[in-house]
Order: structure tokens, then sequence, then C-alpha cells
């Protein structure tokens, strides 16, 4: 028998939710197929869908009207529709269900399965940080690009009101990067109250950036939140109900106003003192001091290809572009994304090293490389980790060193090659560019002079 699971979710998280998720269980019991219901309401997430749910299931169901994670379902087929056509025809979704086919996978898809399992892996600490940031990352890219275009104009271009480049800094600097600690806080609480710690760690953020206590502040409001938001939906208890009142009121109302007093008097000024701290020494980084960090900061990047320590550089790098800081986050751009670049250049420079499966994942790497996701180079550090990754790390800690020897800068977290051409997106560009050559380069060598060919027979 075919099992068929489902999402349901609406804006209120009342109502819709639950009236679809019963519609849809009636019509599989009437048409006896395997269901399962994941219901995201107000209360948070119920009968969660688990991995190995994920893996027996057929296909997938989201009947929603917000935003759902499909990363967690991989290759999956999934069928898309809002809560309201689950209600009225819940026999036709489970019947277009049954009927899909599942995705050809290819070597592109494998990886961003790969992620995909790595984020459900996530636990504690490490998954509510990493929810905080993945959601930080689209303000910060799009803020600054748009910074960036404001300066083709002049860099103080901006400061003359009402003109185009004021209008861009207003647009980037002053919108999106403000957003970007309320939002890395309050998805951080989200995560571990869901719906009801979003409102608290949002303030808790904001309290952050006006007290200048930066993106560090913003983590741990949002920790802060969350916890206080998750401890009141544990242990407040209402009549049935009455429930509705906690996730829109009574828990962000609490919530919020015990978070912003901790921001204000006793969490913000000591964290403020911190950030103005890193920050002054971060500035001041030169020479053989600047090439350590660098050194650090790719090596880490090539360590786990995506892993932990790969999103701790990473995670450091884009907080420090809210301080105006961008030399970081140009070394671990780069050193991102010399591994997959390095392997698809030694399969070029030593064919018969690797099978023709590999030669044909050293392309889908090259395309990956460029594009800045390290996770390209997995495959092939899976295949042999003791010789592949100490070249990759290798590689990535020279192109971090040399970045941050030639000063060069990045305003964009993300992108690859593709921000390079934007005008002031990157300082020093074409030194930027050879230190990304260098370390590709390096890899290949490195790697090439520690692989076996092929054929050969291990020892």
């Amino acid at each position: 028998m075919k099992k068929i699971l489902a999402v349901t979710a609406c804006p209120t998280g009342i109502a819709h939710t639950y009236m679809s998720a019963e519609a849809l269980k009636k019509a599989a019991e009437e048409k006896n197929i395997e269901l399962k219901v994941e219901t995201r309401g107000a209360v948070g997430v119920e009968n969660a869908l688990t991995e190995e749910d994920i893996a027996e299931a057929h296909a997938i169901i989201i009947a929603a009207d917000t935003d759902v994670d499909e990363g967690r379902f991989g290759d999956k087929p999934v069928v898309k529709v809002s809560v309201s056509e689950a209600i009225k025809n819940p026999g036709k979704l489970l019947d277009e269900a049954l009927n899909k086919k599942p995705a050809t996978r290819d070597y592109v898809a494998e990886i961003e399965k790969t992620k995909a399992e790595r984020s459900a892996q996530r636990t504690g600490v490490y998954k509510h940080l990493m929810n905080g940031v993945s959601y930080m990352i689209p303000l910060v890219a799009a803020g600054g690009l748009i910074i960036a275009i404001s300066f083709i104009f002049g860099i103080e271009a901006f400061k003359e009101k009402g003109t185009l480049a004021a209008a861009l800094m207003d647009i980037g600097g002053n919108s999106a990067f403000a957003l970007m600690v309320p939002i890395l806080a309050g998805f951080i609480a989200h995560s571990i109250a869901e719906k009801p710690g979003l409102a608290p760690g949002l303030v808790g953020g904001m309290l952050a950036s006006k007290i200048g206590a930066g993106f560090l502040g913003g983590i741990i409001a949002g920790f802060v939140a969350g916890y206080i938001a998750k401890w009141l939906k544990d242990t407040i208890k209402l009549p049935k109900n009455l429930e509705g009142l906690k996730p829109v009121l009574i828990i962000p109302f609490l919530a919020t106003l015990t978070t912003g007093l901790l921001m204000i008097y006793v969490i913000g000024g000591p964290v403020k003192a911190i950030m103005d701290g890193l920050t002054k020494w971060l500035s001041g980084l030169t020479g053989t001091n600047a090439v350590i960090l660098g050194l650090i900061l790719g090596a880490m990047m090539a360590f786990d290809m995506g892993g932990p320590v790969n999103k701790a550089a990473y995670t450091f790098a884009v907080g420090l572009l809210g301080s105006a800081i961008y030399e970081p986050m140009a070394a671990v751009m780069a050193a991102g994304m010399t591994p997959p670049l390095g392997l698809w250049l030694a399969t070029i420079l030593s064919p018969k090293k690797y099978t023709p499966e590999e030669r044909e994942a050293g392309k889908a790497a090259a395309a990956l490389g460029i594009s800045f996701i390290t996770e390209g180079a997995i495959p092939f550090a899976a295949a042999d980790p003791l010789r592949v990754i100490p070249a990759i790390m290798a590689g990535s800690a020279v192109t971090g060193a040399l970045s941050m020897l030639f000063g060069a800068t990045l305003r964009a977290p993300h992108g690859g090659i593709f921000v390079l051409p934007i005008p002031h997106a990157v300082g020093n560009l074409f030194m930027y560019v050879v230190a990304i050559i260098i370390g590709t380069v390096i890899t290949a060598i490195l790697v090439n002079l520690l692989k076996r060919p092929a054929n050969a027979t291990e020892v």
C-alpha cells in the first residue's frame, strides 16, 4: 500500500488547518489509503512527520496558505494546494498524489538532498541558530547589493537627499540591513517556540539593534525570547475554549515584555561592549593577524563542507556585515568555492585517477562551486576522506588567507561568481579572483598527489 503524507497550515492556524486535515483523513479512510497529516497551527506543529515517514512515503500533499519547508521532502513528489482546496476536494488530491511518479535523480539533486538531511539532523542550539540565519541571509544579500549599486554614483553620493543614490541607500542600508538583526532573533525564537516565539524574538532583536548590541545581541535575544515563550507555552494551562488566546495574546505579551526588559536592563549593555571591542579589533587587523584569521576561516569552510564548522565560519562573517566589516565575508565565500572547483580541476588534470562517474560528478561540482555551494565536494570526500579533506582544507585555507592579505571585501553573503560583475559588490576584485584561482589550483594539485588511480588496489 502506498503511503501518503500531508501538511496543512493556514495563516491564523486555528480553523482551516484542522478542517483540511480532517477532510483528508476522512477521504483516506474511505479510499483505504495510509495517510499521516502534520498540522501547523497556532499552537505549533502537531503529529510531525519524521524522517522515517518521509522515506516510506510515495508522495506528499501540502495544503497550506503559508510557507512550508519543502527541502525536507527531498525528491519526493509533492502536490501543493490551498487549504480550502483540501477541504473541498480531499479525494481528488489523494488520487493525484497516488498517481505521481518519483522524480528522476541527478547529481545536483543528491547534493540538495544531503543538505536537506543535514538540516533535518540539526538539533538544539545549532538548529535554532541556523533557522535564524537562513531567514536573515536574503535581507543581507539584497541589502548589500543595493548599497553597492548606490556607490555607482559615488561613494558619498547617497548623502545628497532626493537622489537615486540616497533612495538606494535607504532601501539597502536603512531598511534591509535594519531588519537583519530583528529577523535573526525572531526566527531563532520561532524555531524554539514556533509561532508564539516570533513576536518577542523580533522585538528583542530590534532592541539589540537600537542598543548597539549587533548580531551577537540579536542571537542572545532570540534564544532568550524563544525559551521564555516555550516555557510559557508549556506551563500555562487554560480551558479548551480559551486555548486560542495563548499563542496570539498571552504568550506574546508576557514573553515580549520579559525579553524587552532583560535586553534593556541586563543583556544589552554588556553585549554592546563586547561587540564594540570585536569591531575595533577586526577593523584594525592587518598583515599577519589578518592572514591568520583568513587561514582559519578558510580551513573551517572546507572541513565539513556545509556542516556545523562550515556554518560557524559563515555565520561569523555574515553577522559582521551589519557592522560594515566586509573582509571576512570575502574570505569565507572564496574559501567555500574552492573545494568543488578544485576537485573539478583535479578530474581535468588527471582523468585516469578518476572513474567515469567521478569525472561526470566533477562537471556538476564545477557548477556548484561557482555558485558557492561547498557541498559539491561531498561525494569526493565521502569516497576518499583521508586524502580529499586535507587537500581541500589546504586549498581553502590558502584562499582565505590570500583574500584577507589582499584586503578583498564582499557585501553580499552568497552568489558565487554571479555577484562579481556587480559594481562595488567586491572590493579589490582582480586580486580576489586571483585568490580563488590559486586556492583552486592548490586543491587540485594536492588531491591528485594524494589520490590513488581509480583502478589501484587500496592498501
